[in-house]
C-alpha cells in the first residue's frame, strides 16, 4: 500500500467549541492508482490529506506512507521525509514568480542541495506538454500551465505519493479537463501514485478509486465508480 491510516481521528478545540473532524478512519490507499476523496464541505476532506501528508498531526491514530509510520518521526524527520517522499499540488499553484517554470520545477530538489535527474525530468516535461515554456515566467503562462508546472514540481523528486488539494479550484472547465488529463496520465504511463482532494463529480470521474467522506467517517470506498454510482455515494444511498 502507499498509504495506511488506522484509527485516524482529528479533534480540534475543546468543551462547547470541539469539533471532530476525523472519527478513527481506517483507509488503505493502493499504490500506481489515483483515488479521490470527496465529501460535503466539512466531511473532513482536507483534514485527512493533511493528516495522510504528514502537515498536521493526528490526535489519535497513525498513519503509514511508503512503510514508514509518520507518528514515530520527529519533525526533523517528518520535514526530510515530505521533501523526499511526497509531492504536493495545490489549487493556488505556489510558484514564485520571479523563477522560470524550469526553475519552480527543480526548487524542491534545490532545498535538498540536489538536481532533478535529467531523463526523469524530460519525461515528466514532455507528459505536461511543458518543454516549450520551462523559460517562461509564472505571469507568462496562463493558469493551466501554471498549474502543470506545479505538477511537474510534484513528479520530479519521485514521491511515493502525489497529494492535490482541489487542483482545478481555480481553473475553469476546459482547463481543469486538461490538468486532470495529465494526472491521469502520470498514473497511467509514470506508475505514480495521486491522492486527489476535490467536490467536483467532473473531476473524481478521472480516479481510479473514490473515498466519500461523511462526518469524519468513510462512508464508501468505492473502484472505478460510475456517475450514478458516485451520486448516490455521496447522497449516502449507496449502503
Amino acid at each position: 500500500m502507499a498509504a495506511q491510516a488506522r484509527g485516524l481521528t482529528k479533534t480540534y478545540g475543546s468543551g462547547t467549541a470541539e469539533v471532530h473532524a476525523l472519527r478513527g478512519v481506517d483507509l488503505d490507499l493502493p499504490a500506481g492508482r489515483f483515488t479521490a476523496v470527496m465529501g460535503p464541505s466539512g466531511s473532513g476532506k482536507s483534514t485527512l490529506m493533511h493528516c495522510l501528508a504528514g502537515l498536521d498531526v493526528p490526535s489519535a491514530g497513525s498513519v503509514t506512507v511508503a512503510g514508514q509510520p509518520l507518528h514515530e518521526m520527529d519533525d526533523a524527520a517528518l520535514t526530510r521525509f515530505r521533501r523526499e517522499q511526497l509531492g504536493f499540488v495545490f489549487q493556488a499553484f505556489n510558484l514564485l514568480p520571479t523563477m522560470t517554470a524550469e526553475q519552480n520545477i527543480a526548487l524542491p530538489a534545490a532545498l535538498g542541495g540536489a538536481k532533478p535527474d535529467p531523463a526523469l525530468l524530460a519525461q515528466v516535461v514532455e507528459v505536461l506538454g511543458l518543454t516549450d515554456r520551462l523559460g517562461h515566467r509564472p505571469g507568462e503562462l496562463s493558469g493551466g500551465q501554471q498549474q502543470r508546472v506545479a505538477i511537474a514540481r510534484a513528479l520530479v523528486g519521485r514521491p511515493s505519493i502525489v497529494f492535490a488539494d482541489e487542483p482545478t479550484g481555480n481553473l475553469d472547465s476546459t482547463t481543469s479537463a486538461e490538468v486532470l488529463g495529465f494526472l491521469r496520465r502520470c498514473v497511467k504511463e509514470m506508475g505514480q501514485t495521486v491522492v486527489m482532494v476535490t467536490h467536483e463529480l467532473e473531476a473524481a470521474a478521472y480516479a481510479d478509486d473514490v473515498v466519500v467522506l461523511a462526518d469524519g467517517r468513510v462512508r464508501e470506498h468505492l473502484a472505478t465508480p460510475d456517475r450514478d454510482l458516485l451520486v448516490a455515494a455521496l447522497a449516502g444511498e449507496v449502503r
